[in-house]
């Protein structure tokens, strides 16, 4: 994170909340914008361009899923990160909801201040290995547009779900270069790896990925052994 403090913007109707994320965030060296709901949240990112949007599910004016969806479809904002975070829509249906609405994470509150910000950089880091390929990529036979989130091989569609789309994209962004399982966890899950560290769950995600690109192109995700996983163009 060289350079300008990034700034995340915080949308929660619960000041006590609100002042204790904005107190943990500034301890790590971010900006903060703070909001007391969803209308004004919506303002403030169309205005101040944040660099995450950190957003309550529950919230007066717009709840963290209308803001979430208003923003991802504004050309101006879609390229901004959003989590929702909930204390009342902890329900799968619920986080299945927000993630389908263009939620980039959806954590359950009440959540330990360090797990918040282990969520929040993996999201930032994400995005900051997709700044090189903002636009559709084309490797090997497949293309892949990050802002309508579709993957085609040789022009048909692939259907990806949401982590085999991000596993892809990153190894996309950096061909020839083998990827570590864990720099995988932190980066497309989120994880903290102090928390949770199996490489079992990556080794799955590639074997379903490999399966719906087919044999062509597939060949291209290469297994290094004892290493990771490396993307030959």
């Amino acid at each position: 994170m060289g350079g300008m403090p990034q700034r995340i913007l915080v949308a929660d109707d619960v000041e006590s909340l609100r002042k204790a994320v904005d107190r943990a965030l500034k301890l790590d060296g971010f900006e903060t914008l703070l909001a007391a709901d969803g209308s004004d949240a919506l303002l403030m990112a169309s205005e101040s361009r944040p660099d995450l949007v950190l957003a309550d599910a529950v919230m007066p004016g717009l709840t963290g899923h209308e803001l979430c969806r208003i923003l991802k479809k504004k050309d101006e904002t879609r390229g901004i990160p959003v989590i929702i975070m909930s204390g009342e829509m902890i329900e799968e249906k619920d986080v299945v909801t927000g993630l389908e609405g263009g939620a980039d994470d959806y954590i359950v509150k009440p959540f330990p201040m360090k797990v918040l910000l282990a969520r929040i950089k993996a999201v930032l880091r994400r995005y900051d290995h997709g700044d090189e390929s903002r636009g559709a990529q084309k490797r090997s036979g497949i293309t892949l547009n990050p802002e309508a989130r579709t993957v085609k091989v040789s022009g048909t569609a692939v259907e990806l779900a949401r982590k085999e789309f991000d596993l892809l994209a990153l190894l996309l962004a950096h061909p020839g270069r083998v990827l570590k399982p864990g720099f995988l966890l932190e980066t497309v899950w989120g994880y903290d790896l102090a928390d949770y560290n199996d490489p079992h769950t990556v080794e799955t995600h590639v074997s379903r990925l490999r399966k719906k690109l087919g044999p062509a192109v597939s060949k291209h995700i290469v297994s290094v052994r004892g290493i990771g996983y490396r993307f030959d163009a």
